[in-house]
């Protein structure tokens, strides 16, 4: 029997609470909305989710409240597989929260109130210092302290383990762990962030920014553009992947389909071009289903799927 690909995912849990509605409020406006859902969301227990339901070995390192939202996301990662040795409730904060409106197009705005992910210290990080050793990739995102960002990375470099990091939410983190970084995945916008472009990243030059982003030290990146697909360059290789053609009902959890199946796969040895394609087939099935580790599909749906020309 193939063995499982190994996986640790250090970072953020949160319930979403998503509406759907015809466009998103501008400042001071109230729109009326249709359907409510609360689920479990959180981009790092996203991507332990995603990871887990595409039949890796995933252990969680994150901070949850000790109180009903707390209880849900601890009933999901149990139910999709994700080990939550090094999950801890945290008596001194709430669960995070999520507040996300999607509009017909499926695309979204989100407000986060962090709660106990901000307590997320590099002590968790070091109670997991023997899991990080075995595993095949860490995966890290921005939605915890800096200095567990910093922390996981020294540790998983340490033991010669690949780091996988989703720049998101952006922020401020120190340049300099870059070259600490195996595959850096930001979108359009964080990319432009990174980078010091000026304007949102809309009209982003993807080979540009992954030129500068390859020159400040990452080994690799790949940049995702949403339905345009995404841009992905080595030090020796730069390659466009195309999207699958869906339509998208929901994208709130996209980035995080595309970061954990990418970690999957090169996980499993694939290269990083055939990974990128795999984790585009994946967030491309993510974005035709409500919420956020509710819209992870498993290896099966994965290995099945059928896209629409």
């Amino acid at each position: 029997m193939k063995e499982k690909a190994k996986i640790v995912v250090v970072g953020s849990s949160n319930i979403d609470m998503v509406v759907k509605t015809e466009r998103i409020p501008r400042a001071g406006e109230t729109v009326l909305g249709g359907e409510f859902v609360m689920v479990p969301g959180g981009k790092g227990a996203n991507q332990a989710v995603c990871a887990a339901k595409l039949g890796a070995d995933v252990r969680l390192v994150a901070r949850i409240g000790n109180d009903v939202f707390g209880e849900m996301s601890l009933a999901n990662f149990h139910k999709a597989g994700v080990d939550t040795t090094f999950v801890v409730k945290d008596n001194q904060h709430a669960s995070g929260v999520a507040l996300i409106a999607v509009d017909r197009n499926g695309e979204n705005a989100i407000v986060v109130a962090p709660g106990a992910n901000t307590a997320l210290s590099p002590e968790d990080v070091n109670r997991a210092e023997e899991a990080i050793s075995a595993a095949d990739a860490v995966v890290l995102q921005l939605e915890i302290p800096q200095e567990t960002v910093v922390r996981a990375v020294e540790l998983a470099r340490s033991h010669g383990v690949k780091v996988v990091l989703n720049p998101a939410p952006i922020r401020q983190f120190p340049n300099q762990i870059l070259q600490y970084v195996d595959v850096l995945t930001p979108n359009q916008h964080e990319a432009a962030s990174l980078i010091g472009a000026e304007g949102e990243g809309n009209n982003l030059d993807a080979q540009e920014a992954a030129k500068a982003l390859l020159e400040m030290g990452v080994a690799a990146v790949v940049i995702t553009l949403g339905a345009d697909g995404a841009y992905v360059a080595t030090h020796e290789r730069a390659e466009r992947v195309d999207a699958v053609k869906v339509q998208a009902v929901d994208t709130t959890a996209a980035g995080d389909a595309f970061t954990a199946s990418l970690a999957c796969a090169l996980a499993e040895k694939k290269d990083l071009f055939e990974a990128a394609r795999f984790a585009a087939k994946v967030a491309g099935i993510s974005v035709t289903r409500m919420g956020a580790q509710s819209s992870m599909p498993t290896r099966h749906e994965v290995d099945s799927y059928t896209f629409g020309n």
